[in-house]
């Protein structure tokens, strides 16, 4: 992978992310005026540390955006864990707030949109990068952007469905937002790859 494309993988992964931390939290915080007087203090303490985490996540994923890619790797490691506190932080507010099935559904329909809306903008920044390069070496590039349609798609379309079920646990709603966030990463290093490879002057 060139340097170029390990910048727009991270630039897509970290956007990923802070996108669906501030959907969750927009989402948490809609709802927060409904909880009961006994698990509201908990609940807005919980509420803090997850604003306070996704603050850092922001500042620590824009301080990496120019670095190397050995550095991009390391950064990226490092806001990984970041990102499976925030998860985690997530769910003890589940726990903090009883059984709020209608909330815990609103927070993972708000970040399966955002999840929905970076894929396509990924499409979208992939497709401009391919009209740059010579028509010959497009075909790579359009096959790695029409499998991230697809998936794209296929993503969305099963996000949907387990919305559209309702009753799944935190756990269940939070595994299908991860195995989505893995399809996208996958497909998005592909196509990056793809466009790296047609950018490449022939020796």
């Amino acid at each position: 992978m060139t340097q170029q494309s390990s910048l727009h993988v991270y630039l897509e992964w970290t956007k990923q992310r802070i996108d669906e931390m501030d959907a969750i939290l927009a989402s948490l915080e809609a709802k927060a005026g409904q909880m009961s007087a006994d698990s509201k203090p908990k609940a807005e303490k919980i509420l803090a540390e997850l604003r306070k985490r996704c603050e850092e996540f922001q500042t620590k994923a824009k301080a990496n955006a120019q670095a190397s890619e050995a550095v991009l790797r390391a950064a990226q490691a490092q806001l990984e864990t970041q990102w499976q506190g925030f998860e985690a932080q997530v769910k003890v507010y589940f726990e903090a707030a009883g059984k709020q099935a209608e909330q815990q559904q609103a927070a993972f329909g708000a970040a399966a949109a955002a999840q929905a809306k970076v894929w396509r903008e990924a499409a979208d920044q992939l497709q401009a990068e391919a009209m740059k390069v010579a028509v010959a070496k497009r075909t790579d590039i359009d096959v790695a952007i029409k499998q991230m349609k697809v998936q794209a798609a296929e993503a969305e379309v099963q996000l949907q469905k387990l919305k559209q079920a309702g009753g799944a646990s935190w756990d269940a709603l939070s595994g299908a937002l991860a195995q989505s966030r893995k399809t996208f990463g996958r497909a998005s290093r592909d196509a990056w790859d793809a466009v790296s490879r047609a950018s490449l002057p022939k020796s």
